[in-house]
């Protein structure tokens, strides 16, 4: 028996980035919860993110 993956939604136009709300680009996913980011914001806090081992996906 195989456990079933749980994905998230492929991102759309309609989500937006949570700093600047641009079209967001990357979702970084944390304990917490998630946060969507356009492409330049995602690189601004890239380091951050990693350093909290976010899921990244682009």
């Amino acid at each position: 028996m195989t456990t079933p993956t749980l994905t998230r939604p492929e991102l759309t136009a309609a989500d937006r980035c949570d700093r600047c709300g641009a079209a967001a680009q990357v979702r970084a996913i944390l304990k917490g919860g998630e946060l969507l980011f356009c492409g330049h914001h995602a690189r601004a806090h890239e380091a951050k993110l990693k350093e909290l081992s976010a899921d990244i996906q682009r």
